[in-house]
């Protein structure tokens, strides 16, 4: 089986988003993986607590205080420091409700212009979505599911389309996107939006169990689909870039299933309605492996590209390549020449716990790669890793971006961050890493950020 995104997993893994951060995961479902408030172990890790499956209400109130340099390259503004203070409230009961609150609060301490909290942070409608971490209503299981926060790393279904998609890769941009799914058997329907509070990305996904539909209900659904999928940019939040339309048509079948193993082949078409000749095909093979401990995913693809079209257009770049696409051709990536040819396409992500993958924060290693090479010498690379050591008290992770290697005008991105818990309800985090800010015209102005803090949590 193919796995779909899981609203509890969403909500969870939304504790590891740290202000300032380039990026987080948003993990697909995995077996066992359960997120209800609970107890705090006395060895708890550099996470805040681990939860435990419980069907009463469980909260955590959490407090981050600490300094962030946004610090522009020489002659492109002028350096700014601030303090930042970043409240967090989460409550949840059971699979089928979770909310989770909360916004970094940054004062300029040195530097910059304006007034005492940054404007960037909160100068449009869209940046007031950032309010809202995570909104879960529904489960898995049930036939309607709604989730609402920041998309990080977000795939749509198939993932021809949109594939480890980041809304706030944008530091100037904090939209809230928003998750539908539906299952009324045979099908099974997944819509998306990036911004509930502007005009942008927005798609959905039709998937049709074809073994359901042939020969009635089966052992096991979604073995054999076939997919439509369709997205549209439309361009009018974060900035002003053009407008698009891409639509994808899937097949995929399951060909081996054993106990806590699966194997499928894939296959599909796309293109650009209204662009005659912008087209391309797939074709790959993919496994997915659980047991209680570990969690292993792995797509190999061969594609073809030809007229501009190519598949994972609203990538893990795509908030900045919508305004400068990576290359020499110095235009948005909407209106970027993009070569014929072929490419082959890798995806890996491993989860490992020594004791067992009961929660999302439960993981002594999380990792996360995905790679692809064009036959005409491009090179494209995003990937996370991260760990933890000693008793869960560190933390360590690292996440990187590259666009465009091995042909003019590359673009880089690298990040990463340490916690170490010293108490119970108290630990010290530290982050760095560069950015990059769209500005007017279609530029983007290169800096870095650094960040030192101190941060306390309480749940139960």
């Amino acid at each position: 089986m193919r796995v779909k995104p899981s609203g509890a997993v969403l909500l969870w893994l939304v504790f590891l988003l740290q202000p300032g951060r380039a990026a987080s995961e948003v993990p697909r479902e995995e077996e066992g993986t359960e997120g209800t408030a609970a107890t705090v172990p006395p060895n708890a890790g550099v996470n805040p607590p681990t939860l435990v499956p419980n069907s009463r209400w469980g909260y955590l109130i959490r407090l981050e205080v600490g300094t962030l340099a946004l610090m522009p390259r020489k002659g492109a503004g002028e350096d700014a420091g601030y303090l930042q203070m970043a409240p967090l409230l989460v409550a949840e009961q059971g699979e089928d409700f979770g909310v989770n609150l909360g916004a970094p609060l940054r004062v300029r301490l040195w530097g910059g212009d304006g007034g005492w909290v940054r404007r960037e942070d909160w100068d449009s409608l869209s940046d007031f979505g950032q309010v809202v971490r995570a909104l879960k209503l529904g489960s898995d299981n049930a036939p309607l599911g709604i989730w609402v926060g920041a998309l990080e790393r977000y795939s749509l279904l198939s993932a021809h389309l949109v594939r480890r998609y980041s809304n706030r890769t944008n530091p100037d941009y904090h939209p809230a996107g928003a998750l539908l799914t539906g299952w009324a058997a045979p099908l099974y329907v997944e819509a998306f939006t990036s911004d509930v509070l502007g005009a942008r990305l927005a798609g959905a996904e039709v998937e049709v169990d074809m073994e359901h539909v042939l020969f009635g209900r089966p052992k096991q659904r979604q073995r054999y689909t076939l997919s439509l999928s369709a997205v549209q940019e439309w361009g009018k939040a974060g900035g002003t870039s053009p407008a698009l339309t891409l639509a994808h048509l899937d097949a995929a079948a399951v060909v081996l299933v054993r106990p806590g193993y699966e194997l499928h082949v894939l296959a599909g078409w796309g293109g650009r309605p209204g662009v005659g000749g912008a087209w391309g095909a797939v074709a790959g093979v993919g496994a997915d492996s659980h047991t209680p401990t570990r969690a292993m995913t792995l797509r190999l693809e061969a594609r073809r590209q030809h007229g501009g079209f190519r598949q994972g257009f609203f990538g893990p770049d795509y908030e900045l390549g919508r305004f400068l696409a990576a290359g020499a051709a110095a235009v948005p990536l909407a209106s970027a020449p993009f070569p014929d040819g072929y490419s082959a396409y890798g995806e890996a992500a491993v989860a490992w716990d020594a004791e067992a993958l009961g929660g999302v924060l439960q993981r002594h290693l999380d990792f996360s790669l995905g790679a692809e090479a064009f036959t005409w010498g491009r090179v494209d690379v995003d990937g996370r890793a991260a760990v933890q050591l000693f008793h869960r008290r560190l933390e360590v992770a690292v996440e990187g971006l590259a666009v465009g290697v091995g042909q003019p005008g590359p673009r880089y991105l690298l990040s990463g961050e340490a916690r170490w818990r010293f108490a119970w309800r108290l630990y010290v985090l530290a982050t760095g890493g560069t950015l990059l800010f769209p500005e007017t015209g279609g530029t983007l102005r290169p800096g870095a950020f650094a960040s030192f803090g101190l941060g306390v949590d309480h749940a139960r």
